[in-house]
């Protein structure tokens, strides 16, 4: 790429530009930073070298926002990705956690493509969508590249074959089951759907877990002589590796942490004895003790983890978040459960000075040593417990962080400007667990308005409500059934029975 000296002598620093020379031909993620060391702006490409170069060209035919860009770079970081998808994953994380204003000045609003599958039918289908609905269905993204994202969906579609709409019983097969992207008439919708959490698995980082998996299959398939489903698996398995050359999900399998300052960040601020690979946030959620629930996110590599983000519904409904805090913390910390998920580098509490301290009373009973701070909401303060928490306050990191503390005599308050990578990391996951938190809140709370509304209705008991809920989703739902549709479901008397109630009341 043939660069305009003049141009570029007069935008880049000595230092910049000895690192530019240094730019990979990878894929990956890059990061504009001003010189004060705030990141202005992050950005994906295909090839490094070749995009982030472009920035130092001739501005004349850049529009207005982004000459005001280059103009304020003085420094540029990057991280290289084995794929155009995970820059384009990573990119919408590190957005989400940075929220740096160039990225709002220049990004087009419409252009955010979320991931929709409607878990709860019996027959779920993938779409995309730019406006999330509270509708029960899962969403993944934002993504701020949808073309990418639908490019990567149908190279995934020959692996994992998928609805686009809901498929009609005795219709003529369309073009998508003779081109292997819909299931076959014969498939049931447990095998459906055990097909689709595996996509869903891949969107989330788990390409290599689930190759181990087709590859044991195919092996016992083989043994068992049921050549057709070994073959399948073959199949499959080349279809993912072929993947892998275009496009894939998979952020956390070649990110180089090191490279995360906030990660880098954290662990010398603390005294940590390593980076944080993997950090759980915790945040509880109720309404007056009702429904009280607990989340728990999980960011490997400084990235969210979906796959691994827990939730607990508390054992008492409590009005006390202290004792919920406990609690919870109790059932993560458990035997079972630390075989199962393994030990976090670091915890992180969304909270004060109570909500630390209930949660380190729970390590302290279960003999653990992890790390523990909160994060209090108000003036966004790291909250650490003298020689209970297990961090120790790197005073020479803080002072150049431009941070300072506030001591008590159990606890210590650290100040750190809001525009730090440590800041915006820990904003990030604990934002993360609260939405997860209310998420789940708000489901139980609807289940339960729509039970206790179906409850009066007479000759109607626990089994039919779920075989209702789970079938229309909601009271609407079933108010909106048809009598056939109910009766598919539940029968023609108790149908009847429950049509009419719903009608008149």
């Amino acid at each position: 790429m043939r660069l305009c000296q003049a141009q570029y002598n007069n935008s880049v620093n000595s230092k910049l530009e000895a690192k530019l020379k240094t730019l990979p031909r990878s894929p990956g993620v890059y990061f504009h930073k001003s010189q004060s060391g705030e990141i202005i702006y992050v950005g994906k490409a295909a090839v490094l070298r070749n995009r982030v170069r472009q920035y130092f060209q001739s501005t004349r035919d850049m529009d207005v926002k982004t000459r005001a860009l280059v103009a304020e770079i003085a420094d540029t970081d990057w991280t290289e990705t084995e794929s155009e998808l995970d820059a384009l994953f990573l990119e919408s994380e590190m957005v989400k956690r940075y929220m740096p204003r160039f990225n709002i000045l220049l990004r087009d609003d419409k252009s955010q493509t979320f991931v929709r599958i409607d878990m709860k039918s019996d027959w779920p289908t993938v779409s995309f969508t730019r406006n999330p609905a509270d509708d029960g269905a899962n969403y993944y993204g934002p993504y701020y590249n949808g073309l990418a994202v639908k490019k990567a969906l149908r190279y995934l579609r020959k692996v994992f074959p998928y609805y686009t709409k809901p498929p009609q019983p005795g219709k003529r097969l369309d073009l998508d089951f003779h081109l292997g992207l819909s299931p076959s008439p014969n498939t049931q919708p447990d095998a459906y759907k055990a097909s689709l959490r595996q996509l869903v698995r891949y969107i989330e980082g788990g390409r290599q877990k689930i190759v181990r998996e087709l590859e044991s299959h195919m092996h016992t398939a083989a043994k068992q002589q049921e050549f057709e489903l070994a073959a399948n698996y073959r199949n499959k398995l080349r279809l993912l590796k072929e993947l892998q050359q275009r496009i894939m999900f998979g952020d956390r399998e070649f990110l180089d942490i090191s490279k995360d300052q906030a990660l880098s960040d954290l662990m010398d601020l603390l005294s940590l004895p390593k980076i944080p690979s993997r950090i759980e946030g915790y945040d509880i959620s109720h309404m007056g003790g009702t429904n009280v629930v607990a989340s728990m996110v999980v960011f490997s590599n400084g990235v969210s983890d979906r796959a691994n983000y827990r939730k607990f519904k508390t054992k008492i409904e409590h009005n006390n978040d202290f004792y919920n805090m406990k609690e919870t913390l109790l059932r993560r910390l458990s035997e079972k459960n630390i075989k199962a998920w393994g030990v976090p580098d670091l915890i992180l509490i969304d909270g004060g000075k109570g909500q630390l301290d209930a949660a380190l009373q729970a390590r302290d009973e279960r003999g653990l040593t992890i790390p523990f701070i909160g994060i209090a909401k108000r003036e966004e303060q790291i909250v650490i417990k003298h020689g209970i928490s297990r961090v120790t306050l790197n005073k020479e990191k803080l002072e150049q962080l431009s941070g300072y503390r506030t001591s008590s005599d159990e606890f210590t308050l650290v100040n750190l400007p809001h525009s730090t990578h440590v800041i915006k990391l820990l904003q990030r996951i604990r934002d993360e667990s609260h939405r997860f938190a209310v998420s789940y809140h708000s489901v139980l709370k609807r289940s339960g308005q729509t039970s206790s509304s179906l409850e009066d209705v007479p000759g109607i008991g626990p089994a039919t409500r779920k075989k209702l809920i789970k079938r229309f989703g909601s009271l609407r739902g079933v108010k909106a059934a048809t009598l056939d549709e109910l009766t598919s479901v539940i029968g023609g008397a108790k149908a009847e029975v429950v049509r009419s109630y719903l009608q008149t009341s």
